[in-house]
């Protein structure tokens, strides 16, 4: 992955690291960089992969259900988890991969020919690479393809306003109710992700909320039941809500597979707070 390439426009704000980067030095997600006082994305029309899949396996069940989208997967991340499960992609890529060369309009048309009609931003951190997603996103919706994002939901407020304009879906990884679970195991900051999650439900794009639940980090009754909360009050019961069962991998695999006994009873909370639309994963 040794191609270099300009953005399109320089970007100092396109996450909410709001990364200050030196010259010849690249920002957390290793993939911007500065030369000679500008911004570079270094894999610029450049993606880990491609593939047509149900779109229930984002996982969105209530968006365009039983239908196909067409998956672009990207390279590095801009929070650093632990747990990461595409870290060969997020954060070892260098060791593992080389990377496809592609445009826009080829991949449009690549979802045109495998019958999706929609395509997703997915497997790792699409915010990072706003300029090629935002370009391929609008020659999509230009074909009546819809557009998905799988994100972590670390938008600056600048990048945010940008997604929004032509992002159909989100499925937002909530990983935890507790900041200090941000800060020591994802690098970043809780607050931020939840003002994102409200400004995209109030704008009315489609959401789903993913939780990975891990044995003895975010596994408790009373932190599922905030989560649970927190949908309820500030979102609405109609926002659909997954647990997923985490497994041991990447900086944390000294861990146990998750307990299944812990998603049925997650489960279990959020359909007794109220949420109509409760979905297990990994299971």
């Amino acid at each position: 992955m040794n191609c270099t390439r300009k953005v399109p426009k320089p970007r100092k704000s396109i996450c909410a690291n709001y990364c200050k980067i030196a010259e010849g030095k690249v920002g957390v997600c290793r993939q911007h960089k500065n030369i000679n006082g500008e911004l570079f994305d270094k894999s610029y029309g450049i993606v880990s992969s491609l593939s047509p899949d149900p779109v229930e396996k984002k996982p969105l069940n209530h968006f365009l259900p039983g239908t196909f989208t067409y998956s672009i997967g990207g390279f590095g991340c801009n929070m650093s988890c632990l747990h990461c499960q595409n870290y060969m992609i997020s954060h070892e890529y260098d060791k593992n991969y080389m990377g496809i060369k592609i445009t826009p309009e080829a991949i449009v048309e690549n979802a045109l020919n495998y019958n999706c009609e929609s395509i997703a931003w997915t497997y790792n951190e699409p915010t990072i690479h706003l300029p090629f997603s935002k370009k391929t996103s609008l020659l999509a919706r230009q074909k009546n393809l819809k557009v998905i994002y799988v994100t972590n939901g670390y938008f600056s407020h600048r990048s945010l306003e940008e997604v929004l304009g032509f992002v159909d879906a989100f499925n937002i990884d909530l990983k935890s109710m507790r900041d200090d679970f941000y800060k020591n195991v994802c690098g970043a900051e809780l607050d931020i992700v939840l003002d994102n999650i409200l400004r995209i439900y109030r704008e009315g794009k489609h959401l789903e909320i993913t939780n990975l639940i891990i044995n003895g980090y975010n596994d408790t009754v009373e932190e599922i039941s905030d989560l649970c909360d927190f949908v309820i009050s500030q979102l609405g019961p109609e926002v659909p809500l997954h647990f997923s069962r985490a497994f041991p991998y990447y900086k944390m695999n000294d861990i146990s597979p998750t307990r299944p006994e812990i998603l049925y009873k997650a489960r279990e909370i959020a359909l007794d707070k109220g949420i109509e639309n409760v979905h297990l994963g990994n299971i």
